[in-house]
């Protein structure tokens, strides 16, 4: 372990897919930007970077007691102590965490590129930390409608991440409500062409076929169908607001 001196950070939190936490080039001014006066650097093995990417499940006990009050940062002139703050890399990758006091990675960030370099250079001499690995580390991560496959996300600016995922919130609740004609009327404007079928469908079939045309990318036809089906829920609204700049109409 070493540590390591003046590191920005821009926290995500409650991120439980590493393609939440943004790289430097998509950072925004209203983004939470912090500069870290210290921080622990520690060496760990691949599956459990993996793990502390993209998952919010417990760390190692032992992580967590290396790593413990060695954060600082100053605000209004005082210093700081960071409980459970860290860079980790495996020597390709790196992402710094802060548990916010608890055991699981609660907020996550990327670094400037310069820093990031240089931290890689660092991890590339130093020894492996071997930490006991969390059973989460072997399972195979299970996606769903509200926390997407990376593969859907594949290509996306940051600004289309989270309208898709605005759209799959908007698509689980239309699940929810059980109105078959509802999900028919929403799989024809998605397939125009295909509204005799749609007549026959059953829900889950209408369901099914409306997930699997927008799973991949993003297009014109994902916003434009996102914002009419968010029209008239304000909680929806306020986040298309967020992403567009604009009000729904």
């Amino acid at each position: 372990m070493e540590i390591v001196s003046d590191i920005w950070v821009n926290w995500f939190e409650g991120e439980e897919n590493s393609y939440n936490v943004c790289e430097f080039f998509e950072w925004r001014k209203h983004d939470f930007i912090e500069l870290l006066d210290q921080i622990p650097l520690i060496k760990v093995e691949k599956p459990l970077l993996d793990y502390i990417e993209n998952d919010l499940q417990d760390l190692p006990q032992e992580l967590l007691k290396d790593v413990r009050n060695r954060s600082v940062i100053c605000k209004n002139n005082q210093r700081e102590i960071i409980e459970y703050c860290f860079i980790a890399t495996d020597g390709e990758r790196c992402i710094v965490a802060d548990t916010l006091g608890y055991s699981i990675p609660v907020r996550k960030s990327r670094m400037i590129p310069r820093q990031e370099s240089l931290i890689l250079q660092k991890g590339a001499k130093m020894d492996i930390d071997h930490y006991p690995l969390p059973a989460g580390c072997f399972r195979k991560k299970e996606y769903h409608m509200l926390s997407l496959n990376p593969e859907c996300m594949m290509g996306l600016t940051r600004k289309e991440r989270q309208l898709k995922q605005l759209l799959f919130m908007a698509l689980d609740q239309l699940y929810s409500s059980g109105n078959v004609e509802e999900m028919r009327y929403w799989y024809t404007e998605w397939y125009p062409t295909k509204y005799s079928e749609s007549r026959r469908m059953t829900f889950d079939e209408a369901w099914q076929g409306l997930i699997l045309g927008m799973k991949k990318g993003w297009s014109d036809k994902h916003s434009d169908l996102c914002e009419r089906m968010i029209k008239g829920q304000s909680y929806f609204e306020k986040l298309w607001e967020l992403e567009q700049g604009t009000k729904v109409q």
